[in-house]
């Protein structure tokens, strides 16, 4: 796989939320906004975990929602320009194989990392960081790719279910549906730029985040809060 079709993944996988205008702006947040705007003091940021009927409804959003089919849209893209796989070749019959792998990629990884996540007691949503400043915050958005909350007040701890499922959706992809000559190799590669994908994800939603009056607002049913432990004043 070249190098620049990696720089290719992270860019689409980047850019979908600010097709979207991301989804990040509510809840506490938007509470704490409105309390600025009237002149009020804003309370302290405290970790809210999330309830078993928000996380079915992330979970649900996250498999079938717009971002997966734009993401496995831009990636069928990618993989049609570069011909890969090459036995799938060309034309709308070609590209259709190659959406359809990527969408199943994505939803076995999704399925995975909730999965394991609840098997864990890990909250998957991502909480945009309260601190200030450009390093401070993209550091936030990587490290959150790798970690999850943990626990009734939030912990943050390293996340086996985050880290393993990008690599469980592209191992089902090569030993399910892709050519003969795919293996576990070419798994893990894929794998790699599957987590590539994520963290230009968490990206695009600490820095590209919608208002509380956008549609995708309205309909998202993940939380979005500030992270309480980086950067928060209490």
């Amino acid at each position: 796989m070249k190098a620049n079709r990696a720089r290719l993944l992270l860019l689409a996988f980047a850019t979908l939320p600010v097709l979207a205008k991301a989804q990040e702006l509510t809840g506490a947040e938007g509470a704490s906004n409105l309390a600025a705007a009237s002149g009020r003091a804003q309370p302290a940021l405290t970790y809210t975990r999330p309830t078993e009927k928000a996380r079915l409804g992330n979970y649900f959003w996250d498999v079938i929602g717009p971002y997966p089919f734009l993401g496995a849209a831009a990636a069928a893209g990618i993989n049609q320009f570069d011909n890969t796989p090459p036995e799938w070749k060309q034309g709308f019959g070609g590209y259709g194989r190659r959406f359809g792998s990527d969408f199943g990629i994505a939803a076995v990884t999704t399925t995975t990392r909730y999965g394991l996540a609840h098997a864990f007691g890990e909250d998957t949503v991502y909480y945009r960081c309260a601190c200030k400043g450009l390093f401070p915050r993209f550091s936030h958005a990587v490290v959150s790719t790798f970690t999850a909350r943990r626990g009734q007040f939030g912990h943050r701890a390293v996340s086996f279910p985050a880290i393993v499922s990008p690599y469980v959706g592209t191992m089902t992809a090569v030993y399910g549906w892709y050519p003969e000559r795919y293996g576990a190799k070419d798994a893990f590669r894929m794998g790699n730029y599957s987590l590539l994908g994520y963290i230009g994800a968490n990206v695009a939603r600490e820095f590209l985040y919608g208002t509380p009056h956008s549609l995708l607002s309205r309909v998202r049913f993940s939380h979005g809060h500030r992270d309480p432990s980086v950067g928060a004043k209490p």
